[in-house]
């Protein structure tokens, strides 16, 4: 992977606006029902935990439905969908990082080296949270599509499954927190509402 920015990026004084600007759609639907469902189905399985055991499997099997969709959407979807437009080598995001904290990192449409790295992780860290999950599920209640494979297995197994989804889910919780601050601080730096981008779809496209 390169680890030079993209040339897609614009730099600008933080401390000025754009002369003009004008309104371009980074993140297709997909993208967006992708980030907002995973937020909810996370959420929901985090709160219930095992006080809904039902309503905490079925938000299980929908966020890892939604990051199996995600990693094809990042093969073969529009332009900042993929992952080949936002992943970057370690050289490319400590260098980013070193631009926030000197207050000059470049702005980009799509994710930055950063926060590219931080989608990777989130992607890893929730599927190892789900199908810790589903294995935990089968060697507990005997249901569920692992439940065959875990049928059988030492008691043993049962507690080292529940501590490895616990601490995946802690982990998971933890990204999100650290993701949210950097979209905060990139928000900041750029004069700009990312939030509101990942719900309507659109970002300034800056013009000097």
């Amino acid at each position: 992977m390169p680890n030079d920015y993209p040339t897609d990026t614009t730099t600008l004084p933080h401390h000025s606006e754009p002369k003009t600007s004008e309104r371009i759609r980074v993140w297709d639907p997909l993208v967006r029902v992708f980030h907002w469902s995973l937020v909810a189905g996370f959420a929901t399985a985090f709160i219930v935990e095992d006080d809904l055991l039902g309503v905490h499997v079925w938000a299980g099997y929908l966020v890892l439905a939604l990051v199996a969709v995600r990693l094809v959407w990042g093969l073969i979807g529009t332009r900042h969908a993929r992952f080949s437009d936002f992943v970057r080598g370690p050289g490319a995001v400590l260098a980013y990082l070193r631009d926030v904290v000197s207050l000059r990192a470049p702005r980009y449409l799509g994710h930055n080296p950063a926060g590219g790295a931080m989608i990777l992780l989130l992607l890893i860290s929730v599927a190892a949270t789900g199908i810790s999950g589903l294995a935990l599920y089968g060697a507990e209640e005997f249901a569920g599509p692992l439940a065959d494979v875990m049928r059988g297995l030492p008691a043993f197994w049962g507690d080292a499954l529940e501590e490895t989804h616990e601490v995946f889910a802690n982990l998971t919780l933890g990204l999100i927190l650290i993701h949210v601050a950097g979209v905060l601080v990139s928000s900041l730096l750029h004069h700009e509402n990312l939030i509101g981008a990942m719900i309507s779809g659109y970002k300034r496209k800056e013009i000097e």
